[in-house]
């Protein structure tokens, strides 16, 4: 049978048909446990009843008005979500690369207003920013950028974690309007960065009169044990980007500035024809609120240290493994060879992981996963790697 949709995807050989907390159903009716959840998105897990309610309600009244008009319910999630942040403003879009793209545009025009004729932003190595041409070109990692040259020019790349490589950029360079950096490096391999690190670029921005932007499209909402990941340091950015677990699987994205950065964009600088439309805030309100009502960003802080103790007591004695680091629900276990192969096997024990990196196995479950799940995660998932370890290490 012909396949209509363009190959953008090496597609695992399953299709999930209805889902439920932290489990999905395959088409065969299959049970699988998801410690995935959407790479990251689907917090509350799936189906959950306030989301569902409040997307069938604001279905049946309003989906769509465009940005020409009052947008009552972007209103109030602005309000609630500046507020978590300690901000100022938002502006909303459809996706982290789009909420990316405008905090580029905002660093861009806040040099040109300085003066900067080409203005710059600093971005670190292993980072990943998404894939529109300007986030690519942001992204640490050849291998989404290669076969789409020319690449968007201002940036200027360090090492993750390395303060003193900005300072050097800031001792030599006069055309830097920005750093933007991601707390906590998903896609590049749970890299967690050493504590000041983030409060030393806040010192750097300051000093050099530049944006700090935090990328907190996979470490917001809670996930890290904080509602953003930078409260772990108490920085708060000047611009602050955020998508994924923000609509639980519908797609919104966002873009939070202070300060005067709040104030760069004005009408007829950015826009987005979906962006914020009332059916994509009413999921982010009731996502909002469920995370309230249950302190889920503190329940998420507990369940990962205790996913962390299991996973160290389970696999310390494994040779071959590297690493086990977590922050929150955002667990990285290393391993020191390619292990790739893990997702599928996984699957086939009807578990969900991720592998990136390479040879870093990426745990994001829901953060309602319960104790009994994340049992039954710890048992399956060192199983799964003791026996490829012994594996790989028989003559």
């Amino acid at each position: 049978m012909h396949d209509p949709l363009m190959a953008t995807y090496a597609r695992l050989p399953v299709t999930f048909s209805r889902g439920e907390g932290c489990r999905l159903f395959d088409d065969k009716g299959a049970s699988y446990l998801d410690a995935i959840a959407g790479i990251a998105v689907c917090g509350l897990g799936h189906a959950h009843p306030s989301v569902s309610q409040a997307l069938c309600d604001q279905a049946s009244r309003l989906v769509h008005t465009s940005n020409l008009y009052g947008i009552a319910n972007q209103q109030l999630l602005g309000e609630r979500l500046t507020a978590l942040a300690g901000m100022d403003r938002v502006f909303f879009g459809n996706s982290g690369a789009e909420a990316n793209e405008a905090a580029i545009k905002i660093a861009r025009l806040y040099g040109h207003r300085k003066g900067i004729d080409a203005p710059a932003i600093i971005v670190t190595e292993s980072s990943f920013h998404g894939r529109t041409m300007a986030t690519l070109s942001a992204t640490g990692n050849r291998k989404v950028q290669a076969g789409f040259e020319p690449l968007v020019n201002g940036f200027a790349r360090v090492p993750y974690n390395d303060l003193e490589a900005i300072r050097q950029i800031a001792s030599t360079a006069r055309n830097i309007a920005a750093v933007l950096v991601e707390p906590i490096q998903g896609e590049g391999g749970v890299n967690i960065p050493d504590s000041g690190y983030l409060q030393g670029i806040r010192q750097l921005c300051d000093d050099n009169d530049w944006l700090m932007m935090a990328d907190e499209i996979q470490t917001g909402m809670g996930r890290t044990g904080k509602w953003f990941a930078c409260q772990h340091e108490s920085v708060t950015p000047d611009v602050m980007t955020l998508a994924k677990a923000l609509g639980n699987g519908v797609p919104i994205g966002a873009c939070l500035a202070s300060g005067k950065a709040g104030e760069i964009l004005g009408p007829g600088n950015h826009g987005s024809t979906f962006g914020g439309n009332p059916l994509a805030c009413a999921a982010a309100l009731a996502v909002i609120e469920v995370m309230r009502a249950e302190s889920l960003p503190v329940r998420a802080e507990n369940v990962g240290n205790k996913l962390l103790d299991a996973f160290n007591e389970a696999l310390r004695s494994s040779d071959g493994i590297v690493d086990i680091r977590a922050r929150g629900l955002m667990i990285g276990i290393e391993l020191n060879r390619p292990c790739a192969e893990l997702v599928t096997r996984a699957l086939a024990e009807k578990l969900l992981i991720n592998v990136t990196a390479g040879n870093v196995v990426r745990l994001l479950p829901p953060l309602i996963i319960s104790d009994t799940e994340c049992d039954e995660l710890t048992s399956r998932l060192s199983a799964l790697i003791r026996d490829f370890l012994s594996e790989e290490t028989r003559p």
